[in-house]
């Protein structure tokens, strides 16, 4: 009984001391630059940027450890595929767009087709996920 006890607390040692170290690493992130095929995207250009075709929207923040995740990865699809657009929207800075689309959590991406929402991703996800949400669309 008390071996069990101890291995039992030794794994939730190990399994906090991970989980710290994980976390100030995310936290403590440089930000990844922009690919520059990636728009940036506020208030005054959203709506013509997704009015036609495709588009691949991130809704992001500066102190959003997931969305440093997932920068690359937005940054590998952009440099790989030129059928869809890819755009970031920095919450932050506009509230008014992550309100009108109801993005409560960080990273979100919008699949947008001829300007209106066509899918969603939330959260951190691979290239091989993202890609297939957006082709999916695509095919519709």
């Amino acid at each position: 009984m008390s071996t069990t006890l101890i291995v039992i607390g030794i794994v939730i040692v190990g399994l906090v001391v991970l989980i710290t170290i994980n976390y100030y690493r995310m936290k403590n992130a440089k930000p990844v630059e922009n690919s520059k095929k990636i728009k940036v995207l506020n208030n005054k250009n959203f709506a013509l940027a997704t009015k036609r075709g495709v588009a691949l929207i991130d809704f992001w923040a500066a102190w959003c450890g997931p969305c440093k995740i997932i920068a690359p990865v937005l940054n590998e699809i952009a440099e790989s595929r030129d059928d869809f657009m890819i755009g970031k929207v920095n919450v932050d800075q506009y509230q008014q767009l992550a309100q009108k689309y109801k993005v409560r959590n960080i990273p979100t991406l919008l699949i947008m087709k001829d300007g209106k929402e066509a899918g969603r991703i939330v959260g951190v996800k691979t290239k091989r996920a993202i890609l297939k949400e957006v082709e999916a669309v695509m095919a519709e």
